[in-house]
């Protein structure tokens, strides 16, 4: 019992190494609280661009922390909103802006589902009409259909049974 314990402590102690090993910083945070909120606002516009579904300033990963202590200091040289937004577009293209612009180059990403939905119930319609025009005997039987025939054909065969 006493070697389990040992055992047991040495394992919980290894654990807590590599716990610490692989421990992140905490996130950098600016110690005037409005250069912090604007910073955060800024960074709700920015796309993660490792993450990808998430603004720079939800995300850990290590290019959105980056991004968002150059956006701090930008924003601490006195640089605008808009102006690091702008920096940001001309170094990473629209894909950074969490909303990007409705344009030529982006017409696909905000109407291509809207043409997708509208082809798919396009096809549907097509489809339905076209089978609506078919003959029954184009389909096959449904399953429940050959049971109860089934049913029906080991009825009239057995004594004192009518079939329907």
């Amino acid at each position: 019992m006493r070697r389990f314990l040992w055992a047991a402590a040495l394992a919980c102690a290894a654990w807590a190494t590599v716990a610490v090993v692989h421990a992140k910083d905490a996130a950098d945070v600016s110690a005037d609280p409005a250069l912090e909120k604007r910073t955060l606002a800024v960074a709700a516009e920015l796309r993660c661009l490792v993450c990808q579904n998430q603004t720079i300033a939800d995300s850990n990963a290590d290019l959105a922390v980056d991004l968002r202590n150059q956006v701090r200091e930008m924003l601490r040289k006195g640089q605008s909103e808009k102006e690091i937004v702008d920096y940001m577009t001309a170094r990473y293209g629209d894909f950074v802006l969490y909303r990007p612009p409705v344009k030529t180059s982006t017409a696909l990403l905000w109407y291509g589902p809207a043409a997708l939905l509208v082809g798919g119930l396009a096809i549907l319609a097509v489809v339905l009409r076209r089978r609506s025009r078919m003959p029954a005997d184009q389909f096959e039987p449904d399953e429940a259909d050959d049971h109860d025939q089934d049913a029906r054909a080991s009825d009239s065969g057995r004594p004192g049974t009518t079939a329907p």
